[in-house]
């Protein structure tokens, strides 16, 4: 995991196939995630299960306005309600706040108030755990991020300012309780380690906070954060998986400089500082010079790490990130099928998965039809 899979040579100047090769591959993943099983949920979240296959179809949707997909993703949807009625887990990525969150806003996009207003109330009886910790997938920054989601595509007060305004002073409660004013302002801890990355670190908590409207002091201790990572990084631009660590391995959005990299292109758009955008650009050469990966995957994968490129394309304008997105984008397509079956490719321990496999990877490619609107799904907005 995290090797580079060849040193790239400068690939040839040539358009992304049509989108109907992504399309094509999108009707795989639903028979693998869904037709397969006799439309039976196993795995309800959108990391590795069949919700990740309904946030693909609402992507497909939306770049076709093909309205079965919109049904198709509404039916995933229900099933997924009822699969996790029981769950414990409140996050977008992992949580019963991401199937309530989609099917609120793919109800909207389908006309269905009644069904829309069915999730949203459902997601606001959400209550989150005492002992719930603060990253991504599985904590308070997951279920901020669920509740940012809902406030885009439906409408600013869906989720109220106050209930996110509790969540927020709870995660900066934490954050300066583990950190260091002199140093790092705010630090976490997930089972038993002081991550760094998006998934479970301070990449991840920093990006969810920067969409907030924060006191000038919180500003501070997250403009201080983001620049004691950026201070304290490998001295070969990569990042910490978390606090200590001297293994300069994984080059992925999970851990390393890829997420960092996302999170530092918010910094800069938010900020507007000269720091942020060289350390976004910074960690972006490191995405290209090490982040050709042996898997597919947006996680820890070829598909999240172009995304990098996409959003430096989108910050900065220079065609040069858009060149290379459209590179990794185009190994894929060339590459991935046949390194799969000779076994020099890994195609994710779920192969269908949004975050692990080419469900991941067909949601990129539908992306690449409009650079400019392209978003790392679950992290950007």
């Amino acid at each position: 995991m995290g090797e580079r899979l060849y040193r790239k040579n400068q690939p040839e100047k040539k358009k992304l196939l049509p989108h109907s090769y992504a399309l094509s591959l999108k009707d795989k993943v639903v028979w693998g995630t869904w037709e397969r099983s006799g439309k039976r949920v196993r795995d309800y979240n959108l990391y590795t299960g069949v919700l990740g296959t309904a946030y693909l179809l609402f992507k497909s949707y939306q770049v076709t306005r093909n309205e079965d997909d919109l049904k198709l993703c509404l039916e995933i949807v229900e099933a997924c309600d009822v699969a996790s009625r029981d769950s414990e887990r409140v996050t977008f990525i992992c949580g019963y706040a991401g199937v309530c969150a989609l099917g609120a806003v793919a109800a909207k996009r389908f006309g269905d108030d009644q069904l829309r207003d069915h999730y949203l109330a459902r997601f606001r009886e959400i209550r989150l755990p005492s002992d719930l910790p603060y990253e991504l997938l599985y904590g308070r920054a997951g279920y901020l991020w669920a509740c940012l989601f809902l406030n885009k595509h439906i409408g600013s007060e869906s989720v109220s300012s106050e209930r996110m305004r509790s969540v927020v002073e709870e995660i900066f409660r934490a954050g300066r309780q583990l950190g260091n004013r002199g140093t790092c302002p705010l630090m976490y801890e997930w089972h038993g380690k002081r991550y760094w990355g998006a998934a479970h670190g301070l990449a991840g908590i920093m990006n969810v906070l920067m969409h907030m409207e924060l006191e000038p002091d919180e500003i501070k201790d997250v403009k201080g954060t983001l620049s004691y990572m950026i201070q304290n990084r490998f001295p070969s631009g990569n990042y910490l998986s978390s606090e200590g660590s001297e293994s300069d391995r994984l080059v992925h959005w999970c851990h390393g400089a890829p997420g960092v990299a996302l999170t530092l292109v918010k910094a800069a758009q938010v900020f507007k500082t000269k720091e942020f955008v060289e350390a976004a650009m910074e960690a972006g050469e490191v995405v290209w010079n090490r982040g050709l990966l042996k898997r597919v995957g947006i996680c820890h994968g070829i598909s999240g790490n172009t995304y990098v490129f996409l959003s430096l394309y989108r910050l900065t304008g220079k065609p040069e990130y858009l060149y290379r997105a459209k590179a990794f984008a185009s190994f894929l397509l060339d590459k991935s099928e046949k390194l799969i079956s000779e076994g020099k490719m890994h195609r994710g321990d779920r192969p269908f998965s949004l975050f692990e496999g080419i469900g991941g990877m067909v949601y990129m490619f539908l992306d690449m039809n409009d650079p400019t609107q392209a978003l790392f799904p679950g992290y950007e907005l």
